[in-house]
């Protein structure tokens, strides 16, 4: 967190710097002006409640997944641009593939055995501020200029997980599952849709977040620019990795009215399909779908943290081509 409050510390200034800088201003005519397209690949990796350590700079390089996006700048001052774009991106989480089972700081994680992928789809407005300006036109630009950025953007998600028939131990073919992918959010693993109280609302896969972020822009001829960026999304939900809250009665989540039942109880708990097989022990409420002593049940730990919230990011190459937009002259006959 620190590094983000410094990060808009450092593009404050630079809008206080371009808003005092009345000279550039009234010199900065519609000449000066111009737009670019940008097309830009890049990783994308996510904070939440299925990752290595409890710390936001907790990341783990085999849960870095693929990103890309196409997007529209206009250059309205001599330090700040406007850009609107289309990203997508997905995430994941698995507690097994992150942590060891011998890691007294993350054996708990190691043993709940969560995982989930989650595909986001953003659309976003964003404000960029050059700590260089350029009063010319296009051609004149600087050929480095390190920049910040701050908006707003909309996305859409759906965490899936990854079942495998046959991988809960104890269930007979009636009770068991399909191999397959499946959309966590109509399951409902923590509880939405049952009668219970205390438990959450189904959330919804639109969702709010803020961009904020940095990145290095490099002149590569007259019209082509490439650039490293490297963004934050500040979202406002708990659930890109389907994880918030505490476990359910799996006896409460078969009587409820999720989409599919069964594949909502074993969903909630995957903790007896890990490496401990051995120490599987049976559902109090009474369900065929085992558990690891401390985990599936009300009273046991929580599956998250519902205190923060989630978190995205991405780390990304742009290339933009400059628009020839210079205003046209009238013609003499």
């Amino acid at each position: 967190m620190k590094k983000i409050s410094t990060l808009i510390i450092f593009i404050l200034v630079i809008v206080l710097a371009d808003v005092m800088d009345a000279d550039a201003q009234r010199r900065f005519t519609a000449r000066q002006r111009y737009s670019s397209v940008g097309v830009t690949v890049g990783a994308m990796n996510y904070f939440g409640d299925i990752v290595p350590k409890v710390n936001f700079s907790s990341f783990s390089t085999n849960a870095t997944r693929p990103s890309v996006g196409v997007n529209f700048t206009r250059r309205v001052r001599p330090r700040v641009s406007l850009r609107g774009g289309f990203t997508w991106g997905r995430i994941s989480g698995d507690d097994v593939n992150s942590n060891l089972g011998n890691e007294a700081e993350n054996v708990g994680r190691f043993r709940r055995n969560l995982s989930f992928r989650n595909d986001i789809k953003e659309l976003s407005g964003v404000a960029i501020f050059d700590l260089f300006e350029n009063r010319n036109r296009y051609q004149l630009r600087p050929d480095f200029v390190p920049y910040g950025f701050i908006g707003v953007a909309v996305f859409h998600h759906n965490p899936k997980a990854y079942y495998e028939r046959g991988s809960h131990p104890g269930l007979s073919e009636s009770q068991d599952i399909a191999t397959g992918w499946y959309a966590l959010q109509p399951l409902g693993t923590e509880g939405q849709y049952t009668n219970l109280e205390g438990t959450a609302s189904p959330y919804s896969r639109i969702q709010i977040a803020i961009p904020v972020g940095v990145g290095l822009r490099y002149r590569l001829n007259r019209f082509w620019d490439l650039s490293l960026e490297v963004g934050w999304r500040k979202t406002f939900t708990d659930y890109l990795d389907d994880a918030s809250r505490g476990y359910v009665s799996k006896s409460d989540i078969l009587a409820g009215t999720s989409s599919n039942p069964r594949a909502a109880a074993i969903f909630s708990d995957r903790s007896a399909e890990g490496p401990f097989r051995s120490e599987v022990q049976p559902d109090p409420s009474g369900t065929p779908y085992g558990r690891l002593s401390g985990y599936g049940t009300p009273q046991n730990q929580t599956r998250g943290n519902r205190t923060d919230d989630d978190w995205y990011f991405t780390t990304s190459f742009q290339l933009s081509y400059i628009l020839n937009t210079a205003p046209r002259r009238p013609k003499f006959r």
